[in-house]
């Protein structure tokens, strides 16, 4: 049987969840919770590219940084985002490979630092909206703000917050050695935390900037460079959900592109929440795409065999 090619996006708040004290103990454990079900997919025929949130880790590089600046220079926001992608794919190559050592099918894994290019022109360079970093005083807020340009805002009563650029992006400059690997049967980790946000200057170079891309619009793309013909989203909860968090909430099993848009533009996915992994779904969906399955890891099995998760489909 030839092998089909899935994308697996595993959610950075499954790294390290609510509570947790960010110990590298718990995180190696929950990745290994998240991956665990990897080697049932292998099974079943598909070889795999996996991406990963950053969330609360890159916001914890950007802390140490902070905390650092008066004995070392910061390193700006996009090493950040390159930082998190090495370590949290360092994470998850160790973990698959214990794991298929135990079952005897021992498969090729690698880590690819991946770039991928957003417009300098984005509407959201004007409009910072992606909250990162520590808390600051007012009067810490103002000498940053004075100082280094930052964006800075009030955050929910607890204080003032760094804000950066989330512009959507547009290509993947590693999408071609991504796809040569993975249909090579390398497992590729590729696109941790939406990637390092790369602006392309007029003679051609690249050149970082200080941005977070959105993983699922990434992990999106990169399942349209690839050629994946399904989409596994691994996020917190089980499946998704309309009038979520409300008493008349309501599981969803199945729907089609037409029935995500219409729950979408009616407002039933939260913007920071489940909203981007619909846009992304339907993005792929309508770029040729297969079918998606959003569920948590513990549920993967089940979600394969149709028991659990929702299923998008064209």
């Amino acid at each position: 049987m030839q092998e089909r090619l899935a994308i697996i996006s595993i959610g950075g708040n499954t790294l390290i969840r609510r509570g947790d004290s960010g110990a590298i103990q718990e995180q190696f454990e929950h990745t290994r919770a998240a991956t665990e079900h990897i080697s049932k997919l292998i099974k079943m025929g598909y070889k795999i590219v996996l991406t990963h949130g950053n969330g609360p880790i890159v916001g914890n590089i950007f802390i140490r940084n902070e905390a650092a600046k008066n004995i070392i220079p910061p390193m700006p926001l996009y090493i950040c985002d390159a930082d998190s992608e090495g370590g949290i794919g360092f994470m998850i190559q160790q973990t698959l490979y214990n794991q298929f050592k135990r079952i005897d099918k021992v498969r090729d894994v690698a880590t690819i630092i991946t770039q991928v290019v957003v417009d300098r022109n984005d509407p959201a360079f004007s409009n910072p909206t992606k909250p990162i970093g520590p808390y600051y005083t007012k009067e810490e807020a103002g000498i940053l703000k004075r100082e280094k340009g930052w964006t800075i805002i009030e955050d929910s009563r607890r204080g003032h917050r760094r804000v950066v650029p989330s512009p959507k992006p547009l290509r993947i400059i590693e999408g071609r050695v991504i796809k040569m690997l993975a249909e090579s049967g390398v497992i590729v980790i590729a696109a941790g935390g939406g990637g390092v946000p790369v602006l392309e200057l007029q003679n051609g170079d690249l050149a970082g900037v200080d941005a977070v891309i959105d993983k699922d619009l990434a992990t999106s793309l990169l399942a349209i460079e690839t050629g994946a013909e399904l989409f596994i989203n691994l996020t917190q909860i089980d499946r998704v959900y309309v009038s979520f968090g409300k008493a008349n909430q309501k599981g969803l099993e199945r729907l089609n592109i037409a029935e995500a848009r219409r729950h979408l533009n009616k407002g039933e996915f939260a913007p920071g929440s489940m909203g981007p992994k619909i846009e992304a779904a339907i993005e792929f969906l309508e770029a040729g795409g297969r079918e998606v399955l959003i569920t948590s890891p513990e549920l993967l099995g089940k979600a394969m065999d149709g028991k659990a998760g929702t299923r998008i489909y064209r």
